[in-house]
């Protein structure tokens, strides 16, 4: 079990206030009272880290049953790789149906506005401290507590575009605040990250793992100037994180999203977990069926074919495709990714083939024939395919508790977002390729990009990049809509795999990696797992939750809903 300072507050700060917590995360002030709160150093520490708890949120908050899915894996299954079986409010996302009363949307609202008052509370309030104890310890906490606000607000703008911002601590009936343009939220989240970064540590003790650091402070600045579209923003402050000299890409891909992997130089920011104090399901719901998970959130088939083969090229134009051995000879990512046929997943053969009535169990010896639940089973996985990453074999024997850390923020994307300001910005240099080739070639596993490639070239590659890199990290649904290509990717029958047979020939692949199997001469054999519907005029937004238009009277609802 992992035994760290910064998860055992966390479960001190739940037991000492639990009386109270209630009220705290309702409304603000917070409970005991601004009047008593902070009166010393301890407490500052535990109304710092009540701030970081609420970064993490699941569908549970909205529920959904036991599925303690944080939000950073769930949100996938809203977009074009991967689809949710429950389906709920997350899948009426994905597809097209959503309204107002979403739950997904009121979580992802609810939620991070808690997180904010929770900042705010702390940042009113530790003024009565200044002077009582050290002036680091004072400035790094403000500094903690900027970050954490200024991060639940990306993802706020992310989602619903312009938003209240709320700076200080306010009490619910007080909350008559109208948006702020999405320039305005997007200034006030930048220069908050920018005060952050100066009193952030370069680096946190190993007992303080997942709390921030300067490196988080300007790599989330370059992702909300990436997604911003300002592009000399993001490239600086990109390149400010490769200065540092402190991360580096993980050399084994896989290996970064399993217990092997927390403390790989690579992470920037990670959701913490440990067991007695706060774990996730996430194995639970992304396993097949054999070794007891449910399957529910699952890849399309269209995402399995936009990985390129190891040669670089797209199925359709690669000579080492073969239909009918579809998955070998693929960019390695997308095992390390998903689970396809023939994949062995935690000792037993994965095979989704209807006809397919019995396959292998490694898990003793000598290996036996056993039944296949993958091909019989009425909630095996839908589209013939799972997803493997945050899944790992320590977690077997108790899939709904894992402590495994979700990743927030990553060295390879700092390095992605470098390379797409700067190919927006028509700013390309060998530098650009650089980052994208230390990408593709970890490991020496993708042949690197040759120079002398057209814009138009490049932002094809680092969007292709971006997809296969970081599936199930919640940066999907954001590249889609600020691409504006939401509305070609989120609409038609989405595929599962030929139940019993295999693709005849390759779909055409587009420049975004993007499947069209028009041309495939036995798609009508295809599994239609759903088919999405995408207003381009309303569905580039979330709409704001119904009670937080009628609480808030000031607050306009966005286009369409």
């Amino acid at each position: 079990m992992k035994i760290k300072i910064f998860t055992a507050m966390v479960l001190l700060l739940s037991l000492s206030f639990s009386a109270c917590q209630k009220d705290y995360l309702e409304k603000s002030p917070f409970n005991p009272s601004s009047e008593s709160f902070y009166s010393n150093q301890d407490e500052l520490l535990i109304g710092l880290l009540g701030c970081y708890q609420q970064l993490n949120y699941s569908e549970q908050n909205y529920g959904n049953g036991n599925l303690r899915v944080p939000w950073q894996v769930f949100i996938d299954a809203a977009t074009d790789i991967c689809w949710d079986r429950t389906n709920g409010d997350l899948q009426n996302i994905g597809k097209g149906s959503i309204d107002a009363n979403n739950r997904v949307a009121l979580v992802l609202y609810r939620e991070g506005y808690k997180g904010i008052a929770r900042c705010n509370f702390l940042l009113d309030n530790v003024k009565k401290l200044e002077g009582t104890i050290p002036a680091a310890l004072y400035n790094q906490s403000i500094a903690e507590a900027r970050f954490i606000r200024a991060l639940h607000y990306s993802y706020l703008l992310t989602f619903f575009g312009g938003v209240p911002l709320v700076k200080t601590d306010v009490a619910i009936d007080q909350l008559q605040i109208p948006k702020s343009t999405k320039q305005e939220v997007a200034d006030f989240i930048l220069s908050e990250l920018d005060a952050a970064a100066v009193n952030l540590p370069l680096n946190q003790a190993v007992l303080n793992d997942g709390r921030a650091t300067k490196g988080a402070a300007l790599a989330i600045k370059a992702r909300v100037a990436l997604y911003n579209e300002r592009w000399d923003v993001a490239a600086q402050a990109a390149k400010a994180v490769m200065d540092l000299g402190k991360y580096t890409l993980h050399n084994n891909y896989g290996e970064l999203f399993k217990y092997a992997g927390e403390s790989s130089r690579e992470i920037i920011l990670a959701l913490q977990f440990a067991k007695t104090i706060n774990t996730h399901t996430t194995p639970q719901y992304l396993l097949p069926r054999l070794p007891g998970g449910v399957c529910d959130k699952v890849p399309f088939q269209s995402f399995i074919d936009s990985y390129e083969c190891t040669d670089g090229l797209p199925i359709d134009k690669s000579p080492l495709y073969n239909p009918q051995r579809p998955y070998l000879n693929r960019d390695p990512r997308l095992s390390f990714t998903c689970g396809v046929p023939g994949n062995i997943i935690f000792g037993y053969q994965f095979e989704t083939h209807k006809d397919s009535l019995q396959i292998w169990n490694y898990n003793v010896t000598p290996a036996v024939r056993i039944a296949n639940t993958e091909a019989t089973h009425a909630f095996a996985t839908f589209t013939g395919y799972v997803y493997k990453k945050y899944t790992d074999e320590i977690d077997r024997n108790d899939r709904q508790n894992s402590e495994l850390n979700i990743i927030l923020v990553r060295y390879a994307e700092v390095l992605l977002t470098y390379a797409e300001a700067k190919i927006e910005a028509n700013q390309i240099d060998q530098t650009v390729y650089d980052a994208i080739n230390l990408v593709r070639r970890r490991a020496v596993l993708m042949p690197a990009i040759t120079s002398g490639k057209t814009q138009a070239e490049l932002r094809s590659i680092v969007r292709k990049e971006r997809k296969y890199e970081f599936a199930l990290e919640g940066l999907r649904l954001a590249d889609i809509r600020r691409w504006r290509i939401a509305e070609q990717v989120l609409v038609g029958p989405a595929y599962g795999r030929i139940p019993k047979g295999l693709l005849s020939n390759a779909p055409i692949i587009d420049a975004n990696g993007t499947p069209n199997y028009s041309n495939v001469t036995n798609r009508a054999d295809m599994r239609v797992i759903e088919t999405k519907l995408f207003n381009k005029d309303r569905d580039y937004l979330l709409p704001f939750p119904t009670i937080e238009i009628q609480t808030n009277k000031a607050l306009v609802q966005n286009p369409g809903y």
